[in-house]
Parts: C-alpha cells; structure tokens; sequence
C-alpha cells in the first residue's frame, strides 16, 4: 500500500459527511480523500487508485440511488479488486442489496456507528490483503481439534484461520455433523476476541414468541411469569462472539428484529425503551440452501447479504474418505482414556470397511458408530464385523419408530410419548428424529418446547 498506509477514498455530495469520514478514519490511522462530486469520482480513482471505496448510494441530484448504483458498477468493473463500503439509509436496504449484487463488499447504514465504520474498513483492508502476506508458519492452534488432511478441507481451514484475525461475519455452510460449530469455535478462540465470551445460540430452538426475550432479555415484569430481569444472548455475547446455529429456521419476523441488531449494534430489552450497545462478532451456520430460500421469498435478502460477508463450506465426509483412518484413531485415544481400554484397536480389515462406508450423518454419526462399537462388542480388538452390525442396526431403524398403543391417551399424549421414543431410539439427534417422526427439525423443536422435553443442543 502506498506510503504504508492504507488509502482510502469517499464519494458523496455532501460535504459534511465527506468532512467527518475524513476525520474519523484519518485518527484510525489511514490517508483519506474525499470527493463531493461524484462524476469525478472515475477520474481519481485512475490516477491514484485508493485502497478502498466508500461510496453513498443517494445523492441530492438523484435520490433513487440509480446514480450510485451506476457508479458502483463502473467502479467494480474496472477495479474489481478495490473494496467498496456502501453507506445507505435502513429505509433503503433493498438498494444496498443491489448494491452488494453489484459488487459492493459491505454496506452500512446512516447514520453510522463511528466503530463499526472503522472495523468494517479494517476487516476489508485485512481481508484484501494478498494470500502471501497473510501467510504464517501455519494454522493457529485453536484449529487443531479438527482432524483431516483433505485438501478441500485444509483450504477451508486456511481462509478461516485468516478470518479470524478480523470482526468479519461468517457463514458457515455445510451437512449436520460436519463440524460447523467446532470450526466455530476455533474461529473465536484464533481471534482477538479469544478471551471474551462464545454463546451459542441454536435458532432451531427458539420460538417466536420467545424470541426477543431469549436474544434480548427482557425485564421484570415485561410480561406474565417475567418475574426477574433476564440477560438475553447479545448482551452475554459483549466483546465475543455469537454463533447463531440454524439461521435458516428463523421466522419471518424474527428475520427483521436480527437484521436490525446485526446491522445497528443495539438492541432493546423487552419491557424497555432504553436502546443498549453491543459488541459482537457474529457466525451464523446452517444446512440449508438459504439462496434457495431468498428466492422462495423465506429469508430476507438483506439479511443474507448481512451474514455471509465471508461464506466457508465444510465438505461432507463423504467427499473426503481419506480422513475417516484419521477421525477413528482420534476417537479411540479418546476411549482409551475414557473407559481404560489401553490396548484398544481396530484390525485393518475394520480400518478399510469404515472408509468404504457412506456416513450422511458425516463425522457425528462416525464418532458415534465407533463409541457404540466399542460399548457393544466388549473386547479390546474390533474387527470389520463388529462395526457393520451396529451400522446394520442403525440403518434398519433410521425411518422408523414403533407407534405407542393408541388407547385412553389424548392426542397431545400421545405426540409427546412419540417424540421422546424418536429421541432414544435415535440417542438425541434431532435430525433424524424429525424425518423418523415426518416433521421438520423447526417443527420438531417446537414441540420439545411446549412439551418441556430436554434435549442435547449438539445434536
């Protein structure tokens, strides 16, 4: 970057918001210019391209936004590699979802939070850097506890490890049980935000109704039973980091009240009109095609754009067999220990058949395959047979569950007796009790909060 620090140049026709940027990023230490007319906007950029763009999408002389979005795209077809910073109002995020369509790296609502401006444009210049600058002697070590030697993996594990390093948000994509909320974690503990919280939050799990008072808190008395103030997800969240698990299960309205605390920072507690602060870097996951349902019309666009500035996919176990030999000695130090079996092993015969095998529960069902294996076989040397009849056995009852005898129980009886057999049968994994019981997982997660059934968030 030029004279070592970084440019950075901002188009907009008002003067004053040119002043303040110019003000507020030169203290955060980078060399700012500014234009106040934007059809010279191509002609600076050609002579001293900048590091980064931060371009307003309404201008007075057009408040469309067309001559933004115009600009936007000369700038990225010419440039493609300069980041750009889209600022708009909240009343006009359809225009910054185009905008981010368009090209546009971020986008940031006025009027803006001072930090999260300098944080946006920090993580960006981070983020643009070359692969070659950013490359260290190797992964931090928080990534150590995800086993594979897959290329496709090691690549994943790479560009989140450079993440790390800034207040990015992730998406994480990929089947249950690939390990979306171990790489998570490894992602929080890599950052500096390492030594504040990691809540988890599983999305799946949280009705509407109960919504604002699980993310937000609520206090006493701001509704029947609310007899003690009660600190919600964001707030215990301060200075760390939020996983939202399952983003694709959230309801319409709760979409809007997300969108609102991710892109301005604040929030309300139910039961008040106070708005308070928040400093969270946030990972969302799911297993779902949320393009899909952008389309569909289920999840909102600018909410899409909001959390996937960075997206990583993890690939199934399927697509990288070559780790299975690796998961399974990793399991069976782990029991070894566990349940003082020093002389554990699995013949090579038992080592050839579980990487032949097909695990659409990918590493979750693995890990439990060899747990189970070693439980129910007894002995200390597990062959190619002691494997199969417990997969065997788990195949044959994947889909089904015994109905209880229908007799003087009510419906809700009987429902709740259902749900809690598909639970055993399928030791607490949610989604295969849910295709057993021919319900979706959010659905399935509704009913275990009316019924008031426990259940394992890990699954």
């Amino acid at each position: 970057m030029k004279n070592n620090k970084p440019q950075i140049l901002i188009i907009d026709d008002d003067k004053a918001v040119c002043v303040s940027l110019e003000l507020l990023l030169g203290r955060a230490g980078f060399e700012v210019r500014s234009t106040y007319e934007p059809e010279l906007a191509l002609f600076i950029l050609e002579s001293l391209p900048p590091d980064l763009v931060v371009l307003d999408m309404n201008f007075s002389i057009d408040t469309s936004g067309a001559q933004g979005l115009r600009l936007l795209r000369e700038i990225h077809a010419l440039w493609p590699d300069i980041p750009v910073i889209l600022i708009t109002g909240w009343g006009t995020l359809e225009l910054a979802v185009e905008g981010m369509k368009a090209g546009a790296r971020d986008f940031i609502t006025k009027p803006w939070d001072n930090a999260r401006m300098v944080s946006a444009v920090k993580t960006l210049l981070e983020l643009s850097l070359p692969t070659e600058k950013n490359a260290g002697a190797g992964l931090s070590q928080s990534f150590d506890r995800i086993i594979g030697e897959d290329a496709g993996l090691q690549e994943v594990l790479k560009i989140a490890d450079r993440v790390s390093r800034t207040d990015a948000s992730v998406l994480i994509l990929g089947e249950s049980g690939t390990g979306k909320e171990l790489l998570a974690e490894a992602i929080h503990f890599a950052s500096p935000r390492a030594k504040a919280p990691f809540v988890k939050v599983n999305l799946g799990g949280v009705s509407a109704s109960l919504f604002e008072s699980e993310m937000f808190g609520h206090k006493r008395g701001a509704f029947t039973g609310a007899v003690d103030e009660r600190e919600g997800r964001f707030e215990r969240a301060d200075k760390g980091t939020i996983f939202l698990d399952e983003i694709g299960d959230l309801d319409p309205a709760s979409q809007v009240k997300m969108l609102r605390v991710l892109q301005e920072k604040t929030f309300e507690k139910l039961g008040s009109s106070q708005p308070r602060k928040v400093d969270v870097r946030v990972i969302c996951a799911t297993n779902q095609n949320l393009k899909e349902k952008v389309a569909e019309g289920a999840f909102r666009e600018d909410l899409f754009y909001r959390i996937n500035l960075i997206t990583l996919h993890l690939p199934s176990l399927r697509d990288r067999p070559g780790d299975i030999p690796l998961l399974v000695d990793f399991y069976l130090k782990n029991l070894r220990e566990i349940y003082q079996l020093p002389h554990l092993a699995i013949t090579a015969a038992a080592r050839k058949w579980l990487q032949e095998q097909r695990f659409h529960g990918n590493i979750r069902q693995l890990k439990n395959l060899v747990e189970r294996t070693v439980l129910v076989a007894g002995g200390e040397k597990l062959d190619k047979d002691d494997f199969a009849r417990q997969y065997d056995d788990e195949l044959r009852g994947a889909d089904t569950i015994v109905l209880p005898r229908v007799g003087e129980i009510t419906l809700e009886e009987l429902e709740k007796r259902m749900i809690l057999q598909a639970l055993e049968f399928h030791r607490n994994n949610i989604n295969r009790a849910s295709r057993s019981l021919g319900i979706t997982r959010s659905s399935l997660y509704r009913r275990l909060a009316r019924y008031q059934i426990p259940y394992d968030t890990e699954s």
